[in-house]
């Protein structure tokens, strides 16, 4: 049994994160009897002068409903590297963390992040020290886990914001595109197209063509709709194009992507001579309070990291699998990005009911 445990926070904020942070504070205390020190802006708190706080059950009361971390977080630092966009780990940074970690007399981690996160802290278990993971990223992109928390909340937000959008979109007669996030896949804008009613969803998993596109918004306007909603992950792609990125980044900051929203609004008015709008969600679906199942799956991703930390597991990141929560190796964890596929059953729902992917591949236009 460890005498005292750290937790931290890595990548970009989700909503859930402190209900992590409160449910192995109280695992921790009430069940194991451990102390619990909380690592301050991500791991970049554990080199130079250390940013530690001592966390208790009195001082995470309260935390639950709060949304980004009390505890700071970073997706740059020194523990991660862009080298011509590849992401790259420095091993200093680990070693000189290790050597903190064992003068502030803390003997195991609960790390709290997405793939780059889990990545550094794999590193750390490759050293011999037990660390548990625990999976968070609104991208729902982790392929050994169901769901991650924080992505519920963030589909909540964007259905939210399609609705809204809808009652413009109709009231105008126009073409409304609402640009969410999703690097590599998909997952966001699918679920929110699907429940926010949009008539066509543009991911990176499915590459787009316009004269597909424009055929939805004219077969909506023979029909007597004339408006259409799309919904666009910000890294999805033309049919032979590249994704559109603001900044090709630096070495502490891997490239930025955005601008596709803007891109499909100018085409479109082009091609149609529609009026078109484009609102970009951006960091309003990370901020914000989480909502009720994003809490509940926190809760116990927390404190089944603690328990399995308590009964010498390390090197693993706990997982939702079956509405189990088990633990899975971490390697295993960071090894694949978990895609949509384009013949799932949330495809082929969305092209059942009429939604269309604007794919030159017929059966999902």
């Amino acid at each position: 049994m460890y005498k005292q445990i750290g937790v931290v926070t890595g990548g970009g904020d989700a909503p859930g994160l402190n209900a992590v942070i409160r449910a192995v504070v109280r695992t921790a205390a009430g069940e194991f009897g451990m102390k619990v020190v909380g690592i301050e802006d991500s791991f970049e708190g554990l080199i130079g002068e250390t940013k530690i706080r001592k966390l208790t059950t009195k001082n995470v009361s309260g935390i639950l409903p709060r949304g980004g971390t009390i505890l700071g977080t970073r997706n740059t630092g020194s523990f991660c590297k862009f080298v011509n966009g590849v992401v790259t780990f420095p091993t200093g940074a680990v070693e000189e963390a290790l050597v903190n970690l064992k003068k502030l007399e803390i003997e195991a981690l609960v790390v709290i992040g997405g793939d780059g996160t889990l990545a550094i802290a794999e590193g750390f278990a490759k050293r011999g020290f037990p660390v548990i993971g625990v999976p968070k990223t609104i991208d729902n992109d982790l392929a050994a886990t169901e769901l991650t928390f924080g992505f519920m909340t963030a589909i909540d937000i964007a259905t939210e914001a399609l609705d809204r959008l809808h009652t413009t979109a109709a009231s105008h007669d126009r073409v409304m595109i609402l640009e969410v996030m999703g690097r590599h896949t998909g997952w966001i804008a699918l679920h929110a197209g699907l429940a926010g009613s949009a008539d066509v969803i543009l991911i990176p998993e499915i590459p787009f063509s316009f004269e597909s596109m424009v055929q939805k918004v004219y077969a909506r306007e023979k029909s007597g709709s004339r408006f259409t909603n799309i919904v666009v992950a910000e890294g999805a792609r033309e049919v032979g194009k590249p994704e559109i990125y603001r900044d090709a980044g630096t070495s502490q900051a891997a490239p930025r992507l955005g601008g596709i929203g803007e891109y499909v609004r100018e085409k479109i008015e082009q091609i149609t001579g529609k009026e078109a709008r484009c609102v970009v969600l951006g960091h309003l679906q990370r901020g914000g309070s989480p909502n009720a199942f994003d809490r509940m799956l926190g809760t116990s991703f927390g404190a089944c990291a603690v328990r399995a930390l308590a009964v010498g597991e390390f090197g693993k990141m706990v997982a939702l699998q079956a509405n189990e929560i088990v633990t899975v190796p971490l390697v295993d964890a960071i090894a694949n990005i978990k895609n949509v596929s384009a013949d799932g059953q949330l495809v082929r729902t969305a092209h059942d009911i009429g939604i269309s992917f604007a794919s030159p591949n017929t059966s999902l236009k």
